[in-house]
């Protein structure tokens, strides 16, 4: 089944479009939080701790609210968080940036209640979809679409910010968020679709080894690409020409975008565990050479668009994993720690890569990132799964789906059972 057929299964397109709609806020909200600050009058160091401080209540509040939608379904908990997120950003925008606490205020909570969509789509899927294939290709999909949003987002916001002015651009886009949340809720998938019984344990998704060797692995995937948005920037203003990094940051995102469409085309044989090994070591090498931090514009264009071919894949690839190996009953609360730990791992980056610059230029910050994916790659190939009990046979699997020997926990750590999704 191609994409399209893919997108003309009932339901597809719709949830994955008001996803997307709904992300829009999420997607370009530290762009937004900085514009807006410096148009109020604001410093730039209030810019940067404004948006930081979104990012921060994000990363928090994306596992936790998708918890009760695991618990409480995803009406009750995507829809009221989608309104009050989208509050707090026009109270920001209606008041203004002074006096800043009242404006921090509004934007940890703003941040703290954006609903976890991503993590909500990728818990239907299976429902949607059915097919095993399906999914799998519909996670490809998910991937390279993300990739688009944040590429396109910030354009958006720019020609609202142009057309009007900060203040209506952040009013614009999370009203959008809200009727993309609302698209989403009101179908009928979302509307039934409810979470296998969970054990009461206070980890919840946590409790899975396998999950929390993802979430180390992509907390340094994470900060590699946090490292290559800031080495960009300095690399554009050793050569005189801010433009620059604006063409290496849509070369990566172009080549995330091939990988992932050419990756989804086809069913890969053997298990995920063993694939996104050689993913995220592929998606390392593509990071090495960007240290050379060439001198001309094209090659380094060139090999900024190979850093990002294996990205898509490797995320598409984790989502599959994920959806084996989250406890039964906490399916969005897992999709949306891999979202929060990408971010933590993204500002990490960029708070590490800075120092690095100082001390030896654009080729040092890249190296950053080169040494973040190989550190990503030992995680996985790390990972060994604990031997057996005696008497004992393999991990149980969910029902309906063929086994997998081949997984990711840390050793000696036993795994709960998969879930019944």
């Amino acid at each position: 089944m191609g994409y399209l057929e893919l997108l003309r299964v009932r339901y597809a397109a719709r949830l994955l479009a008001g996803t997307l709609l709904g992300r829009l806020p999420y997607a370009t909200a530290p762009l937004a939080i900085v514009l807006f600050t410096r148009a109020e009058g604001g410093s730039y160091a209030l810019a940067g701790a404004l948006a930081a401080a979104y990012g921060l209540a994000t990363a928090v509040g994306q596992p936790l609210l998708g918890r009760l939608a695991d618990l409480h379904g995803q009406p009750r908990v995507m829809l009221p968080a989608a309104l009050a997120s989208a509050g707090c950003m026009a109270l920001l925008a209606l008041c203004g940036t002074e006096p800043a606490a009242p404006a921090a205020a509004a934007i940890l909570l703003g941040g703290l209640t954006t609903p976890p969509l991503e993590g909500g789509l990728r818990a239907l899927w299976p429902g949607v979809l059915g097919r095993e294939e399906r999914v799998q290709r519909a996670y490809a999909l998910d991937a390279v679409a993300q990739e688009v949003m944040f590429a396109a987002g910030p354009l958006l916001l720019m020609l609202l910010v142009s057309r009007w002015s900060e203040a209506a651009a952040l009013l614009v886009v999370n009203a959008v968020g809200v009727a993309g949340a609302l698209w989403v809720v009101a179908s009928p998938p979302s509307r039934r679709w409810r979470s296998a019984p969970r054990a009461a344990h206070w980890l919840g998704a946590l409790r899975s080894s396998v999950l929390r060797t993802l979430l180390a692995c992509f907390f340094f995937v994470g900060l590699a690409l946090g490292a290559i948005s800031v080495a960009a920037v300095a690399y554009a203003d050793d050569r005189g020409e801010p433009l620059i990094s604006s063409w290496l940051l849509s070369a990566l995102a172009a080549g995330a975008l091939a990988g992932g469409l050419g990756y989804g085309a086809r069913q890969w044989p053997g298990a995920p565990e063993g694939r996104l090994r050689l993913l995220v070591a592929a998606l390392a090498a593509g990071y090495l050479p960007l240290a050379l931090a060439p001198g001309p514009v094209v090659l380094m264009t060139l090999l900024a668009g190979l850093s990002g071919v294996f990205l898509a894949p490797a995320l598409a690839c984790a989502f599959v994993v994920i959806d084996r190996h989250a406890p039964r009953g906490t399916v969005t609360e897992a999709f949306s720690w891999l979202v929060t730990t990408f971010g933590v791992g993204s500002a990490a980056g960029t708070a590490v890569v800075g120092p690095v610059l100082e001390a030896a230029g654009p080729a040092g910050g890249f190296a950053v990132a080169g040494a973040a994916g190989l550190v990503a790659a030992a995680v996985l190939a790390a990972a060994r799964r604990p031997p057996a009990a005696p008497g004992g046979g393999s991990r149980p699997v969910a029902a309906g789906r063929p086994g997998h020997p081949a997984s990711l926990p840390v050793a000696g750590v036993p795994d709960p059972p998969p879930p019944g999704k």
